[in-house]
């Protein structure tokens, strides 16, 4: 399978690439419940000189009503990852939503060893439950 059929949604902010793939979990959703879930992969590429490392997390999150709501925290999944250069950080998290469908996107906050201080964008993805896919 292609690199870019794994993670079809993808961001570069300066040397930093953020790639995104998504699945929706039905053995954790219960639609008639009012509960979907899905799980997302994120893939953290320096392609630059100098280490980074993510400090923070900013996300927005979307339901399929046009709720939305924000999370900001430290890290990602209880790391401050140092991603140096030409290597990748991977991680999977899961996003609970009572639509069946929804978007995530956001940014991360980090910090190069050059001492420069930026935000990486994170792609918006589609979150989509099966009562919509056809």
């Amino acid at each position: 399978m292609p690199f870019a059929a794994l993670f079809p949604y993808s961001a570069a902010t300066r040397d930093v690439m953020v790639r995104v793939s998504v699945s929706f979990l039905p053995e954790q959703s219960e639609p008639s419940k009012g509960r979907w879930f899905w799980t997302y992969h994120i893939r953290i590429e320096n392609d630059g000189p100098f280490a980074v490392q993510l400090l923070h997390r900013h996300w927005t999150i979307s339901d399929g009503r046009g709720g939305r709501h924000e999370v900001q925290g430290e890290g990602v999944v209880g790391e401050q990852p140092v991603i140096e250069p030409g290597c990748s950080y991977d991680y999977v998290s899961g996003c609970p939503l009572h639509t069946p469908t929804g978007t995530m996107e956001g940014s991360y906050h980090m910090v190069g060893e050059d001492g420069s201080s930026f935000d990486v964008r994170i792609p918006r993805f589609q979150l989509i439950g099966p009562a919509v896919t056809g």
